[in-house]
């Protein structure tokens, strides 16, 4: 697995001397040896790599990452160039689109958003392909507790997204009076339509960064140049 080299290694390394990821990372490794396991294992930690700790405004927590070839590069809800938008990320754009009047894009490579401080985060960092939450309960939820936690204690106001169950068991994680926590249902297909449309937290969000003093973010994602 790569390694972390930014300001997240200082809150993260005493997880990488813990024996359960000890074990996480031999069962990972046997995993990358014998099967498909997504995203490639040089993406696998690039949430991390491409918005660092003290960069992070927002944060979208999503499951694990998609299981079919070629979409998973270590970013939830995002997919690489040239892959189909999935449903959640197709309603994602929908709601953009309607709160904040942005242009829906034709791809859903989101890394423009990682790069403006939206740590897009899955709370398990792999998967088997074809088989998803193939790697639930093997220790990733214990790592990725521990960079949610290091977000609540930076000390400025951090907008946490929570959409769906999974997402908002973690908020009694999030203790910081300085920070936003926004709910809504998962904005799959299948939940939607129950509160997800019409939930506003990408205006939201950005109204409180700007009241923190910050910059908002710009949610429009732009044609690919590349």
């Amino acid at each position: 697995m790569p390694a972390i080299t930014n300001d997240w290694l200082e809150v993260l390394n005493q997880e990488f001397k813990k024996p359960y990821y000890k074990e996480l990372y031999e069962y990972v490794k046997e995993q990358y040896n014998t099967t498909q396991v997504f995203p490639p294992a040089e993406e696998l930690f690039n949430a991390f790599h491409l918005t660092p700790l003290s960069k992070v405004k927002v944060v979208i927590l999503g499951q694990d990452p998609y299981h079919n070839f070629g979409q998973a590069h270590g970013l939830s809800f995002s997919v690489k160039p040239g892959q189909k938008i999935p449903p959640s990320l197709q309603n994602i754009y929908q709601e953009l689109h309607d709160d904040c009047g942005c242009t829906i894009p034709e791809h859903g490579y989101l890394v423009k958003w990682a790069e403006q401080g939206v740590l897009l985060l899955n709370t398990v960092l792999t998967v088997r392909a074809h088989e998803a939450n193939s790697h639930q309960g093997m220790g990733w939820e214990q790592f990725t507790d521990a960079a949610i936690r290091a977000v609540n204690a930076q000390n400025r106001g951090v907008v946490y997204m929570l959409w769906g169950r999974p997402a908002q068991r973690k908020q009694s994680m999030i203790t910081n009076p300085k920070h936003l926590v926004l709910c809504a249902p998962h904005p799959s297909p299948l939940s939607a339509y129950r509160g997800f449309f019409g939930c506003r937290h990408f205006s939201r969000a950005n109204e409180f960064l700007l009241a923190d003093g910050q910059t908002p973010i710009d949610w429009q994602i732009d044609p690919l140049t590349f």
